[in-house]
């Protein structure tokens, strides 16, 4: 059997232009809107995964390019993160004076919305996916009101979950496991690394493997 690969791709620093490899792989997971990875990863998109909530969903709508962008273009499936359950029993809701500003916790409906105008087919996962992937990180239920497991650690799970081991080789990059301080950063490194141990995956680690290309152009040179 040929084995096929997948790249999950994340909003950080890349080590170096990876395109080529990302647009040559068999499956693409790509979350919200590239970052710092913009103009370095390609454009192939088989499943894009969107968060749908909070002021990061609030900026993607208030964007006439964001539609048209060339990863919503490409995606093939878009997948909302959050049901409207999981940000109504969870998620913290914006105060007075932000919800004046028009500020809202939930956007589903708009980003339905927008992403069918854009000619995208949604899923939104159910409850229960959230609050596994929350228990899998060791998240009690008392938590989960200030706790948030990232974007990238839901994508990478599902992901994981539907490639299978025995045909699927799986690259990762983009992600540093730091940043906003409700995220179970840790937690969340820990759980990758422990499926590193479990199956084919290789982490692209900026550091380590941007050091390792510089030294191969030196050779080269």
């Amino acid at each position: 059997m040929v084995r096929k690969r997948a790249f999950i791709v994340g909003n950080g620093s890349l080590p170096f232009d990876m395109s080529e490899r990302v647009d040559a792989s068999d499956h693409v997971v790509r979350f919200n809107e590239p970052k710092k990875s913009i103009g370095m990863s390609g454009t192939k998109t088989k499943w894009l995964f969107v968060a749908n909530s909070g002021k990061p969903m609030q900026r993607r709508l208030n964007d006439p390019n964001y539609p048209t962008s060339p990863i919503v273009r490409a995606a093939d499936m878009v997948f909302f993160l959050y049901h409207p359950t999981i940000i109504r029993n969870y998620f913290i809701q914006p105060n007075f004076l932000s919800r004046l500003k028009g500020r809202r916790g939930d956007w589903t409906q708009d980003a339905l919305a927008m992403f069918g105008e854009a000619g995208k087919t949604v899923a939104i996962l159910p409850p229960t996916y959230y609050e596994e992937g929350c228990a899998e990180l060791g998240l009690t239920s008392a938590m989960l009101t200030s706790v948030f497991p990232s974007s990238g650690y839901f994508g990478i799970r599902y992901a994981l979950e539907r490639l299978p081991a025995e045909e699927w080789d799986v690259e990762i990059a983009g992600f540093s496991w730091q940043g906003w301080k409700r995220h179970a950063w840790g937690d969340e490194q820990a759980w990758v690394k422990q499926k590193v141990g479990e199956r084919s995956i290789r982490i692209w680690s900026v550091e380590k493997d941007r050091a390792d290309s510089n030294e191969k152009d030196k050779e080269i040179g």
